[in-house]
């Protein structure tokens, strides 16, 4: 019986979202602008990487020809005739955001056609109701931040604060979230998710989609980290999932990374939890080893996102790119008859782009496994025929929001 594995780099983009300048984000490509960069020496960082993006292995599954579909422009050094060793195709969001949950959840074949509440860009940016309950019924002498912030600077600036009053730091950006980092072991990990339950409850009026646990370890500004143990709490779907689909029909449904926290546990059997793109991928590849017929498993590897895309840290997206697509063969070689592998985004996160917030992009579809037939599908009018492709290959009951395009 077949198996599937969608593996989404999270953040991996390609540009040319036909409705881009309605999020601010009008030209913003973050394959294409990293090929540029790396070109013209943007790229290099001693001890890291250095010259042209090489990604020989997605160039082959058809990963420039994806780009040059989404945005009519070849990335920079990538061969305009590789010979195809897959099924590619690019895909448009139909979703109304730019978030995580978003993209994951159109993947799986359920659009977001709501609209997502979103805390505004001003200090302080939670209404005051909020964060009075917030203290309230979290039992807490106050919050720290309460404003549009990155993550690990919001740390540097405020958790020595944080550690000293036992105040955690609340903070936001332009997605539909509420993060909450507090120190593992002065403020305790278990207290700082119990407290996110508490905000889940609390923020579902205003149609916030995430609230997130950072916890970080540390004793100063100069060494604070944030630790493998975030949690996310999301709002369920509004729709059974593929992955609720697959699971109702008695297959295996294994969930590797932030993805079962993503679909708000519904739809997993399995959960694999691991911190970074080496470890994700290893689980990744363990899973391919022991993964049951009729199974489908959804991967997330994160890092691309929030170590280098928000981070605006073209050479770490870069190298990071390439470590991943150096890994590729050894992922091919683990398939076995019946196999099929996704590797598409959720969204995208140029970091040459301003700010550091998500970019509204199309996103590749590179689809291969044992005989899977390669060819450019073209555009996909929305990321749900992704699901509906794994849907199909998995012989499972078709979904109402997508179209798969194995055949055609």
């Amino acid at each position: 019986m077949a198996r599937a594995f969608i593996v989404v780099l999270d953040s991996f983009g390609i540009g040319g979202a036909p409705d881009a300048a309605d999020y601010g984000d009008q030209g913003a490509a973050t394959l294409g602008h990293i090929a540029q960069a790396c070109l013209a020496g943007g790229g290099d960082r001693a001890g890291l990487r250095s010259g042209p993006l090489r990604l020989p292995s997605m160039e082959r599954l058809g990963l420039g020809l994806a780009a040059k579909g989404a945005t009519g422009e070849l990335p920079a050094g990538f061969d305009a005739d590789p010979p195809l060793a897959g099924l590619c195709a690019h895909a448009v969001e139909t979703s109304q955001g730019k978030d995580t949950p978003s993209g994951h959840w159109e993947i799986a074949g359920v659009p977001v056609d709501f609209g997502w509440g979103y805390f505004p860009d001003t200090e302080p940016s939670f209404p005051a109701e909020l964060t009075q309950a917030i203290i309230r019924e979290g039992g807490l002498p106050g919050i720290l931040g309460d404003k549009h912030a990155s993550g690990t600077a919001v740390i540097e600036e405020l958790g020595e604060e944080s550690v000293r009053t036992g105040k955690p730091i609340c903070y936001t950006s332009v997605d539909s979230v509420l993060q909450i980092a507090a120190h593992e072991k002065h403020f305790g990990l278990e207290r700082l998710y119990e407290l996110c339950l508490t905000v889940r409850r609390l923020v579902d009026p205003y149609k916030i989609g995430r609230v997130i646990a950072r916890p970080f370890l540390g004793e100063s500004a100069a060494d604070f980290e944030r630790t493998a143990n975030r949690k996310d709490y999301a709002v369920n779907p509004p729709e059974p999932t593929l992955l609720d689909r697959a699971r109702e029909a008695g297959r295996e449904v294994i969930a590797i990374g932030k993805v079962d926290d993503i679909f708000a546990h519904c739809g997993p059997t399995q959960v694999v939890k691991a911190h970074g793109n080496e470890a994700l991928f290893a689980a990744t590849l363990t899973a391919i080893g022991t993964a049951p017929d009729g199974s489908l498993t959804f991967s997330n590897l994160v890092d691309f996102d929030q170590l280098y895309g928000h981070r605006r840290d073209v050479p770490g997206y870069a190298a990071a790119l390439e470590s991943f697509d150096a890994k590729l063969p050894q992922l091919q070689a683990a398939l076995k008859p019946g196999d099929m592998v996704v590797i598409t985004a959720d969204h995208g996160n140029d970091p040459t782009w301003k700010g550091t917030d998500h970019t509204r992009e199309q996103v590749p579809v590179l689809i291969f496994g044992p005989g899977i037939e390669p060819r450019f599908a073209g555009r996909r009018d929305t990321f749900a025929d992704i699901g509906e492709t794994v849907a199909e290959h998995l012989a499972l009951a078709a979904g109402r929001r997508g179209r798969s395009f194995l055949i055609g």
